[in-house]
């Protein structure tokens, strides 16, 4: 499809999902998709005009007929980890364990710690690259925001990973959000250099947060943490339960802090793994406790598919994702997200939002019916990160949009949609990918600095 390269113009015939537009459309009527067929007036930059599809082009003024194709609002991406990605070449995951995948990713580190040196640019240049590079791939696919959790545990990757973030988000400015989250174990925060992390964060306008673990000092470190984020207003973003282990609680204890603590900001809990292998009766009372503290949950339906369960010789048995559908029907917000991206922690993904869907809507059953499920990748996530005008569709707000030729979810989920277009501001976007081998001197150049020497 053409998008007229003009300030004012109508898309004619879209179907929208009901669920992304901000106010309901008089006349227009949800098919069994829930999916509502618009015209919808784009002038300067925003939608000026949505009504009920008329089938007649309006005189004057340059007119797109969509044919009953979908659109959506830009995605918005509530979890990634765009300092680890795109490293698969020089480091894979060996046995593609979450276990191997920790080892790989400590590996990769080392690696490029060798590879560099003493020369701290060089260092900050190899993740630069790797992380414009998944901010590409994002922003060419239709994402419009972008959380990303950065490594802490390493002071030379610490630094390096908030100066990069800084600059990207200074660069990316007006066309991807970006937020940024500490990812380091808790423990860390009952010291002094954990204080300094929280009070480096505040700075710079990031979000604390950390992987929650089992043990006698977890709610010591939480209350630590949630108080650290009290003191300097910030949100927090806990990785809890990536496991398949029903004993494995640590979501329940977020939730507990966050109501012994009256904590007043958002708080996100990722993964929620073990909450699908626990008895009912544990699981209910874990998801109450969830609910009445307001913490949002996102599953990352590819990633944890990905690594958990995973036994050589053996068929896994379980899907890896938390009970979305049953956190959902307890006023619960949920989220789904695309987390790492050729990585050890997983070996695949591109930054596409519509991927992301798609798979979950396989993974989950988030069909039959659709329902508001769109929502769990585009208002529900905005919402959560504070952009109350990103993920939905109305009059007045950007004409942030993306066109797919794909009319009911069939057809929508059933192609990658390669031909799709992204529009900001009403323009279309160069939706161009960036070539992997971009980054072929950083696979050889790391890939060998631990390889023997002859």
């Amino acid at each position: 499809m053409q998008i007229p390269g003009v300030a004012h113009y109508w898309l004619l015939n879209a179907q929208v999902p009901l669920s992304l537009l901000k106010e309901a459309v008089p006349g227009a009527v949800p098919n069994r998709d829930n999916l509502v067929l618009l015209d919808l007036e784009i002038k300067g930059g925003q939608i000026c005009q949505i009504r009920a599809a008329t089938g007649i082009p309006p005189q004057g003024i340059p007119s797109v007929d969509l044919r009953r194709g979908q659109v959506w609002p830009c995605f918005v991406d509530i979890h990634t980890h765009l300092d680890k990605g795109h490293v698969w070449p020089r480091t894979p995951n060996p046995d593609g364990t979450f276990a191997g995948a920790r080892q790989a990713g400590q590996e990769d580190w080392a690696k490029m710690e060798q590879a560099y040196g003493r020369d701290p640019e060089r260092f900050r240049e190899d993740l630069y690259r790797r992380f414009s590079f998944g901010l590409r791939c994002s922003y060419a696919h239709g994402s419009q925001a972008v959380r990303t959790h950065l490594a802490c545990e390493n002071p030379q990757v610490m630094e390096a990973n908030w100066e990069v973030f800084v600059q990207l988000r200074r660069e990316w400015a007006g066309k991807l959000e970006l937020q940024a989250v500490t990812l380091l174990s808790l423990d860390a925060f009952l010291t002094s250099a954990g204080e300094k992390l929280a009070d480096k964060v505040a700075e710079v306008g990031g979000i604390l947060g950390g992987v929650a673990a089992m043990g006698p000092e977890l709610d010591r470190q939480l209350d630590r943490v949630f108080a650290l984020a009290k003191e300097r207003g910030l949100d927090l973003d806990f990785h809890t339960d990536e496991t398949d282990d029903p004993g494995s609680l640590t979501l329940r204890h977020v939730a507990a802090a966050a109501l012994r603590n009256d904590f007043p900001h958002r708080v996100v809990c990722g993964h929620c793994c073990s909450l699908a292998v626990q008895p009912p009766e544990v699981a209910h009372k874990t998801m109450a406790l969830v609910r009445e503290a307001g913490i949002a949950v996102v599953s990352l339906p590819m990633c944890n598919l990905y690594l958990q369960a995973r036994n050589p010789g053996h068929t896994p048995r379980w899907r890896g994702v938390t009970l979305l559908h049953e956190l959902k029907a307890l006023g619960v917000p949920v989220m789904i997200a695309s987390d790492n991206c050729r990585d050890p922690f997983y070996g695949f993904g591109d930054h596409d939002g519509l991927e992301v869907f798609r798979e979950a809507t396989r993974l989950l059953h988030l069909d039959t019916p659709y329902g508001d499920w769109p929502q769990a990748i585009t208002t529900t996530p905005a919402r959560i990160m504070g952009l109350t005008e990103r993920g939905q569709i109305g009059v007045g707000l950007p004409a942030d949009l993306v066109l797919f030729k794909g009319r009911g979810f069939d057809e929508l989920l059933s192609r990658p949609q390669h031909d799709r277009v992204v529009l900001r501001q009403g323009q279309a976007i160069d939706t161009t990918l960036p070539d992997y081998s971009e980054l072929d001197d950083l696979m050889e150049k790391v890939g060998a600095a631990l390889s023997p020497k002859k």
